[in-house]
C-alpha cells in the first residue's frame, strides 16, 4: 500500500458520509462493532480486590493481562483454523 503524504488538510479527501437509515451506514457501523467484539475483549473477573502491596495488585493484573492474551490469540488460531477449513473445501 503506497504511502500518500498531504502538504495541508485541504488536499486531504473527505471521509466517506453515510446518509441516516441507509443499509451501508448499517454495514459500516456493524463492520466496527465487530472489529471491536474480535480485538477489545478483555474480561476481568467481577468484585473488589484489595492488596497489601503494589507488587499483589501487578502480579495479579499481569494475571489477567495474560489471560486475556491468551484467549485473543486462542480466537485467532479457532478463526484462522476455520478460514483453512473453508478454503480447503
Amino acid at each position: 500500500m503506497p504511502i500518500r503524504r498531504f502538504r495541508s488538510v485541504e488536499e486531504m479527501s473527505a471521509p466517506p458520509w453515510r446518509e441516516p437509515g441507509t443499509p451501508e451506514l448499517w454495514q459500516a457501523i456493524e463492520s466496527v462493532w465487530a472489529f471491536g467484539a474480535r480485538t477489545g475483549v478483555h474480561r476481568f473477573p467481577p468484585g473488589i480486590y484489595r492488596h497489601r502491596t503494589v507488587e499483589s495488585l501487578n502480579a495479579l493484573s499481569e494475571t489477567w493481562a495474560e489471560a486475556n492474551f491468551r484467549a485473543f490469540r486462542d480466537a485467532q488460531a479457532l478463526e484462522a483454523g476455520d478460514l483453512e477449513r473453508s478454503r480447503s473445501e
